[in-house]
């Protein structure tokens, strides 16, 4: 067990964001409004209104929908709840809350804001958790602190998880939350796109994408997929190739 593990998942998630904010403000591609609207999308949508869902669907054990066992249920709907919350919550960020604000810098911006709150989320906020927990446990009181919370196998289970996990996994949680943020800024830009030449098609393109980036992760924590390195494979893949989109997005919306 050790901190160093947490703590570059940290520095990691937090700094990737900061740099691409530098760079756009450097290359005088940022605007603020966008930024935290996109942000506020992220929070509203992802985290508010999908998790919402997620309660009434998802059975307790994370892994099955309510109403059915069947793994492939499961990650349908897991998929498909992601890039419908998401891609619309862009789309009605651009559409209503950001009317005067189309142009390419806008949509950088936007994609920023809803990356980069997730990157604190997940990657910092979550890093920060794990550091807490690993002091519980040098400090032994890490069943005491959550007997109340959890049972005492999902206690062992967590314990066994945050003791084992390689520092490797954490780096990669932290540079996974780098191709997100490529990912998001492009999602953004695509919508955008359908936002400023009024064809929802974009939209819908981009909720499609977004389903499909999600699928890996979905079997995954169904238990389809045992492989975490082909997880992440899939998502650099995604990454990669969100940067080829990203680039003939941005010819579309200088023109």
């Amino acid at each position: 067990m050790n901190l160093a593990g947490p703590i570059s998942q940290l520095m990691i998630s937090l700094i990737i964001p900061i740099a691409f904010f530098l760079y756009f403000r450097k290359k005088q591609q940022f605007a603020w409004k966008p930024l935290w609207i996109g942000a506020a999308v992220f929070v509203l949508f992802s985290q508010v209104l999908e998790k919402l869902l997620h309660i009434a669907m998802i059975d307790q054990s994370g892994t099955a929908l309510k109403w059915t066992d069947h793994p492939a249920a499961f990650v349908l709907y897991g998929a498909l709840a992601a890039g419908v919350f998401e891609e619309l919550g862009r789309y009605v960020g651009f559409r209503f809350w950001l009317k005067d604000r189309h142009e390419y810098k806008d949509g950088l911006s936007f994609g920023l804001g809803h990356g980069g709150i997730e990157a604190i989320l997940i990657g910092v906020i979550g890093a920060i958790n794990t550091l807490v927990l690993m002091q519980l446990i040098r400090s032994g009181t890490f069943d005491e602190t959550l007997g109340s919370a959890l049972s005492a196998e999902q206690a062992s289970t967590l314990k066994e998880q945050i003791m084992n996990t390689p520092f490797a996994f954490y780096v990669l949680g932290g540079l996974e939350r780098g191709g997100a943020l490529i990912f998001h800024i492009t999602m953004s830009l695509l919508v955008l796109l359908g936002v400023r030449t009024n064809r929802f098609r974009y939209v819908l393109y981009a909720i499609a994408i977004h389903a499909l980036l999600d699928v890996a992760p979905a079997m995954y924590q169904a238990g389809i997929l045992k492989n975490i390195w082909a997880v992440e494979g899939v998502l650099a893949l995604f990454a990669v190739a969100s940067l080829f989109v990203w680039n003939k997005l941005k010819r579309k919306l200088v023109e």
